[in-house]
């Protein structure tokens, strides 16, 4: 299982929002790459970043930050916010990006999912955000009447290589994930599933590591204000 940080850019900076709202954001750095560089040193093979100006606006304004930390670490890096066109799509693949997260578009433009997933395999992650186990989107502002576990099988049949699934009444909130709801995500799907929301401290990531067949596990404002230390979670993880 992958202990993957996150890094959420808002202005340039590095910030956590409090369950995704713009009004509550506590700011950890005002320099994203050496955030990206720290956690490359300390272990880490990938790295989840989230334009969160781009996932209130649909328009990215932290691709240079994205630019910046692309070239300063060696580690695979995985993209999300704002991306609701090829164009977009193909300019962060085009600048190295392994792979990018398509949320909002997923619910509102399915196409664009598919030929995505046709024009680069293996290199699209549909990220579903879910409270009370249902879909919401555009930052997590509306909420939908899609199942999570129905948008999860439809992705899949799409061709994505795999689902973030962040329940979002977690999220900054440092009490801990929803193991249930991630465990069946996890038994619905046969494409990899990571956990994101709510990880808030080792034990959480020894009741994760439980659940058979979880690709890995996103944390964020646990890493950053030191409640859990990356080591000791990647090592963890990598005990059999």
């Amino acid at each position: 299982m992958l202990i993957i940080p996150a890094i959420d850019l808002k202005n340039g900076k590095c910030v956590r929002l409090l369950q995704g709202r713009a009004d509550a954001v506590t700011e950890y750095s005002d320099n994203p790459v050496e955030m990206a560089k720290r956690w490359e040193s300390l272990g880490a093979r990938l790295i989840h970043i989230v334009d969160l100006d781009g996932a209130f606006t649909g328009n990215q304004k932290n691709i240079e930050s994205i630019k910046e930390i692309r070239k300063s670490v060696a580690i695979d890096i995985e993209v999300g916010g704002g991306i609701r066109d090829m164009e977009r799509i193909e300019s962060l693949l085009g600048l190295g990006i392994n792979r990018v997260i398509l949320g909002t578009v997923a619910i509102e433009r399915p196409e664009l999912v598919k030929e995505a997933c046709k024009g680069f395999p293996q290199r699209i992650i549909a990220g579903i955000d879910a409270k009370d186990g249902l879909v919401a989107i555009k930052g997590w502002v509306e909420t939908t009447d899609i199942k999570a576990k129905e948008l999860a099988l439809r992705m899949q049949d799409y061709g994505v290589w795999g689902i973030i699934y962040t329940d979002i009444s977690r999220d900054g909130m440092l009490t801990g994930p929803n193991i249930p709801a991630i465990r069946e995500m996890v038994e619905t799907v046969h494409i990899p599933v990571i956990a994101s929301g709510g990880v808030s401290s080792i034990d959480d990531i020894k009741r994760l590591k439980e659940i058979k067949g979880l690709y890995g596990v996103i944390t964020g404002k646990a890493l950053y204000s030191g409640a859990i230390d990356l080591k000791e979670a990647i090592k963890i993880s990598n005990e059999d």
